[in-house]
C-alpha cells in the first residue's frame, strides 16, 4: 500500500526498500563506508607502507568484515564495485560474508565529480549513463542500498544557485533510479568543510542545499521511506573559529528539523574528516540534544573516522590483524552507543581532514 500512496509511484520493491532502510539505522548501529576507489585506498595503504594491489585491498577489508561482533554495532557496509565481485581468501564472496553475518551489503554508484561549466571550480556528479542496468546487476550480485556523493563547497559566491541545483536533480534522478531496482538510495549531498567561514555560514548554506534537495526528490516521486541521508554535519571551516560540540550538534539538529521530512526514516552523517574521537562526540550530543524535533534516526556512515586506527594498528601484516580488529570493534561500540546519545563529549583525536577530499 505505501507504494501507491500520495506523491510516490508504484514500485514493486517499496516494502523491501522501507524494510531495507529502517533496518540499516536500526538502534545501536550504523554504516561502515569502504567504499573507497583504488585511488584512494591505495593512498591509505601507502600511509602505512603496503602496496596498492588488489590482495591489500582483499586483506584489509576481510580484517573489517570478519571482525568479531562488527554485526552488533555495523549494519550496512558501502563498498566499491570492486569489493562487491570480490571473494576472500577462502573463495567466499564478500556480499555473502556480510549477508550471513546480518550486515547488508551496499555499494558506491557514482562516477566522481567534473568540473560544472560557468562556474568558479564547482563540480557535479557524474554516473547517471546506464545506472539502472549497473544496479540491476548490483542488486542481483547481494546489494540492498546504494551511495551518490554530491560534492558542493562554501566561498565568497559558493555554493552557486546552478550547483545546488544541478546536484540536487542528480541526487534525485539517482535515487529513483534505485529505487526502480530494488536499492535504497542513500542521498549524499556533501558541503565540504574547506574555508574560514563561520558555522552559522555552514547552517545557512545547509539548509539551502537540504531544502533544493528534498524539493528535487518530491519532484522525481521518491519513496522518502525507503531513502537514507547522508549529510556533512553543521561545522566551522576547518580554517574558522572552533565550536564546543554541544554547540554544533545543536545546531546540525535545527538545520535537519528544518529541512528533513519526518518520512525519511534516518540520516547517516560522514565524518568529513573530523577526527574519529570528534566525529563521534558529535554524534553523541546530537543524540542528547532534548530541546528539538528529531523524528529520524541519528546515526553514522563513517569511513576515516572507522578504519584511521584499524589501519594504523594493521600495518599491513598478518600478525596485528587481532589488534587492528580491536581497534577497529572500539570505534564501531563507541559510535554504535553514540546512536543511543552515549560516550564522551571530548572531541580530541588527530584530524584527518584533506582538502577538496576525493573518494
Amino acid at each position: 500500500m505505501a507504494s501507491v500512496l500520495g506523491n510516490t509511484w508504484k514500485n514493486e520493491y517499496a516494502e523491501e526498500l522501507i524494510a531495507t532502510a529502517k533496518a540499516i539505522v536500526a538502534p545501536g548501529k550504523g554504516i561502515l563506508a569502504a567504499d573507497e576507489s583504488t585511488g584512494t585506498i591505495g593512498k591509505r595503504l601507502e600511509s602505512i607502507g603496503v602496496a596498492n594491489e588488489e590482495s591489500a585491498r582483499r586483506n584489509l577489508r576481510e580484517l573489517l568484515f570478519n571482525t568479531p561482533d562488527a554485526n552488533k554495532h555495523i549494519s550496512g557496509v558501502i563498498l566499491f564495485e570492486e569489493t562487491l565481485y570480490q571473494n576472500a581468501n577462502d573463495g567466499t564472496p564478500f556480499a555473502k560474508i556480510l549477508k550471513d553475518l546480518g550486515m547488508i551489503p551496499g555499494i558506491k554508484v557514482d562516477a566522481g565529480v567534473v568540473p560544472l561549466p560557468g562556474t568558479d571550480g564547482e563540480t557535479e556528479t557524474q554516473g547517471l549513463d546506464n545506472l539502472g542496468k549497473r544496479c540491476a546487476k548490483y542488486y542481483q550480485q547481494g546489494a540492498r542500498f546504494a551511495k551518490w556523493r554530491a560534492v558542493l563547497k562554501i566561498g565568497a559566491k559558493e555554493p552557486s544557485e546552478l550547483s545546488i541545483h544541478q546536484n540536487a536533480y542528480g541526487l534525485a534522478r539517482y535515487a529513483v533510479i534505485c529505487q526502480e531496482n530494488g536499492l535504497v538510495p542513500i542521498v549524499e549531498p556533501e558541503i565540504l568543510s574547506d574555508g574560514s567561514h563561520g558555522i552559522e555560514v555552514c547552517a545557512a548554506i545547509t539548509e539551502r542545499v537540504l531544502g533544493a534537495v528534498y524539493k528535487a526528490l518530491n519532484d522525481h516521486h521518491v519513496l522518502l521511506e525507503g531513502t537514507l541521508l547522508k549529510p556533512n554535519m553543521v561545522l566551522p571551516g576547518a580554517e574558522g573559529p572552533k565550536v564546543d560540540v554541544r554547540t554544533a550538534a545543536w545546531l546540525t539538529v535545527r538545520t535537519l528539523s528544518r529541512t528533513v521530512p519526518p518520512a525519511v526514516p534516518g540520516i547517516v552523517f560522514l565524518s568529513g574528516g573530523q577526527s574519529e574521537e570528534e566525529a563521534t562526540a558529535h554524534l553523541v550530543a546530537m543524540n542528547q540534544v532534548t530541546d528539538l524535533p528529531k523524528p529520524w534516526a541519528l546515526s553514522f556512515s563513517f569511513g576515516r573516522a572507522l578504519q584511521s586506527s584499524t589501519l594504523k594498528a594493521w600495518g599491513g601484516k598478518a600478525e596485528n590483524v587481532k589488534a587492528a580488529q580491536e581497534a577497529f570493534i572500539a570505534r564501531a561500540s563507541a559510535n554504535g552507543q553514540a546512536t543511543l546519545g552515549k560516550g564522551d563529549l571530548n572531541a580530541t583525536g588527530e584530524s584527518l581532514y584533506v582538502k577538496d577530499y576525493k573518494y
